[in-house]
């Protein structure tokens, strides 16, 4: 007969919590930056527009600079997009993504008028595509 001796094992909790917590803000942190980082790339700067289902063009440089994510520790999520940077942008970046109205002003002195714009998603495909990556980021993430 096999003489098996069995031990109390034990962990601290809160040790163990505070490493899941510690992982979860590096590994959404990181995958925050790199659907930023994606986003980024896939906006053109130039003075034509884009195709209708292509990333959009960014004349200005400013629906590129102003994406950004941020980590909520207390939803345990990344929000990542763009900025509404003034009250004069209205809804630029969000009708960009989806398609839909938005404000644009003409030339210096004329009035401000409301057009439809068809669908140049960015943040989207985005996602999608560092999405695949997300299982690796956890791979051994707890130490």
């Amino acid at each position: 007969m096999i003489d098996a001796k069995v031990t109390r094992l034990f962990f601290n909790r809160q040790a163990v919590l505070a490493k899941t917590d510690q992982a979860t803000r590096r590994v959404l942190s990181r995958f925050g930056a790199f659907v930023r980082r994606t986003a980024r790339q896939s906006i053109r700067k130039r003075r034509r527009s884009a195709a209708p289902g292509q990333p959009p063009s960014s004349h200005s440089g400013e629906l590129k600079r102003f994406i950004y994510f941020s980590y909520e520790p207390g939803a345990r999520n990344v929000v990542i997009g763009p900025a509404r940077l003034t009250s004069k942008t209205g809804t630029a970046p969000e009708a960009l993504e989806h398609g839909g109205l938005t404000e644009i002003s003409g030339p210096r002195g004329s009035r401000r008028r409301r057009k439809r714009i068809a669908a140049r998603p960015f943040m989207g495909p985005a996602f999608t595509k560092e999405q695949s990556n997300l299982p690796r980021l956890w791979a051994e993430s707890i130490r």
